[in-house]
């Protein structure tokens, strides 16, 4: 697939897709971290969205555009959590059996979102490879139709709707910060904001431990990502296809990475000055504030806070 597939029509007729079935969700700001940085700073909660993350809008958008033939084997997805409860609840919405690969080192919080979803988890080993092998090995027994995370035009397109809402909250908008895994959100906010704004810059954050996507844009080359990465994003632990790396190099603007330390700063501080909960994925785009490894220069300024679904019992600074 060539990157022009993915359009702002594209994102359009599924932002129409999914209207009953997602929330407009709210734009928090503080005085206080605004001061800090010299700028207006705006931060768009998708961790408010149904299903705990930003994942709802392309995991519906998937499943409601396939047909009643196409669903008779219910839905299959692997995930490291997100994703798959967004699928859980895409599916228990249409009526559809949905059966979900993820490691076994999965967040118990993510496992019984999945499965209070009326999911259907299969455990499998910390690795992408054994993912994919598990949601084949579905498809193949049982017919389901599989709903890639980011690999999917479809997807894209339903996670680029945040840009269209963000952009009518917020039509200044200058700066926009968002977490990198496998490209998904990052391609469709990208495509849908320099439609609709061509002088908006958005930068994707990633953790430094998990950097393939830094790496391939900078090389030009796609790069793989290190087996199991060891970061504490566990939702940023994904790599970059083909598509995504090619809508990549078209849209973005820069990608930059974080400290496993900054992470947990990020997130700390944005549960203490926000009062909301955040997962330590969505505190990437902030940690790259903390770290300077972004300036925003008066620019207005908004990050994506992806998604809340973490263990209360497990946070990492306890």
């Amino acid at each position: 697939m060539s990157a022009p597939e993915v359009t702002l029509d594209l994102i359009r007729a599924a932002r129409e897709r999914i209207a009953p079935y997602v929330r407009r969700t709210p734009l928090l700001d503080s005085e206080l971290l605004s001061a800090r940085y010299g700028t207006r700073l705006e931060f768009k909660c998708e961790n408010l969205q149904y299903g705990g993350s930003f994942k709802s809008r392309g995991a519906v958008n998937a499943v409601f555009s396939l047909s009643t033939e196409e669903l008779k084997g219910g839905v299959v997805a692997h995930s490291s959590g997100n994703h798959g409860t967004a699928v859980a609840r895409a599916a228990w919405l249409r009526g559809v059996r949905a059966q979900i690969v993820m490691p076994e080192n999965s967040s118990p919080a993510k496992l019984e979102a999945v499965r209070g979803y009326g999911g259907e988890v299969h455990l499998c080993a910390p690795t992408l490879a054994a993912r994919a092998e598990g949601a084949r090995r579905i498809v193949a027994e049982c017919g389901a139709a599989f709903v890639h995370p980011y690999d999917d035009p479809r997807v894209i397109a339903g996670q680029g709707t945040l840009a269209l809402e963000l952009l009518e909250q917020l039509p200044e908008l200058e700066l926009l910060l968002c977490p990198i895994s496998g490209g998904g959100l990052a391609s469709g906010l990208a495509i849908a904001a320099r439609a609709l704004r061509p002088g908006l810059r958005v930068i994707g954050v990633e953790p430094a431990v998990a950097d393939d996507a830094q790496r391939s844009l900078r090389s030009g080359v796609l790069a793989p990502q290190p087996s199991g990465p060891a970061t504490i994003a566990d939702g940023l632990r994904g790599a970059l296809s083909e598509r995504t790396f090619a809508l990549l190099r078209a849209h973005v603007d820069d990608i930059v990475t974080v400290s496993e330390a900054g992470i947990v700063e990020a997130m700390r501080e944005l549960w203490q000055e926000l009062h909301v909960i955040v997962e330590p994925s969505s505190a990437v785009p902030y940690a790259a504030l903390l770290e300077r490894a972004v300036e925003p220069r008066g620019a207005r300024t908004a990050v994506v806070l992806t998604g809340g679904n973490v263990a209360l019992d497990q946070l990492p600074w306890q």
